[in-house]
């Protein structure tokens, strides 16, 4: 097992893995985040079950699959720059990663994660973090205001989103692509897909800030 995850076809495997498990983990987050937009009341419900013993569980394993994705994306990223230049994925056909997104994966993975820190500074520190330590987690609703009340902060996430955009249009199907799904007809297919998801899922999340921003300064109510 140790020999399969240390070669360049199990580091692939893993990567995709990995990226498919936080693709997931996205999914839910906007989805849950969207309850801002119903309300405080439907906002706070959300909120009441993300501090549930099961989400706190995979808190630690959530974790764990961004450090290892981080991890093996240095590793392929490494391994790539000495074996074929910008090229990040191995396929059949060196058009099918010609974008470039593909070419700026891990320059986009520093982006996503810089502000995912600057995020979690501003949320998973002040609500899940002081109820792990024994404090009082601050207001969700509140925080979304107090957060993006500044024009700049939500230019920031919006840079962070353009930027995942990018990101999960080229990972979303090269994930499927490294897993088995490599012929031309579902390359076509999965690349279609991705930029479908990923535009839902960064609008939604715009949508989310912007709203938050708007609410902030008064302009709703």
């Amino acid at each position: 097992m140790g020999n399969i995850l240390t070669s360049s076809i199990g580091k692939k495997l893993v990567m995709s893995l990995s990226g498919l498990f936080l693709i997931v983990f996205v999914t839910i987050h906007m989805l849950a985040n969207s309850a801002y937009l119903l309300g405080e009341e439907a906002f706070d419900a959300v909120i009441e079950f993300m501090s549930s013993p099961f989400i706190v569980i995979m808190v630690p394993v959530l974790a764990a699959g961004f450090i290892i994705h981080i991890v093996y994306a240095l590793m392929l990223t490494i391994i790539n720059r000495k074996a074929r230049g910008t090229q990040r994925y191995e396929v059949s056909n060196k058009a099918q990663t010609d974008s470039w997104a593909s070419k700026n994966m891990f320059v986009l993975g520093i982006i996503i994660g810089g502000v995912l820190i600057f995020h979690l500074t501003h949320f998973w520190a002040k609500m899940q973090l002081p109820e792990f330590t024994g404090g009082h987690a601050e207001n969700g609703n509140v925080l979304m205001e107090q957060t993006f009340s500044s024009i700049w902060i939500v230019i920031c996430y919006l840079i962070w989103f353009v930027a995942l955009w990018f990101h999960l249009t080229h990972g979303f199907w090269s994930a499927f692509q490294t897993i088995g799904a490599n012929n031309n007809v579902w390359i076509s297919r999965l690349k279609a897909v991705s930029t479908v998801y990923a535009t839902v899922i960064c609008a939604g999340f715009a949508v989310i800030a912007i709203y938050a921003y708007l609410k902030a300064n008064g302009f709703i109510g």
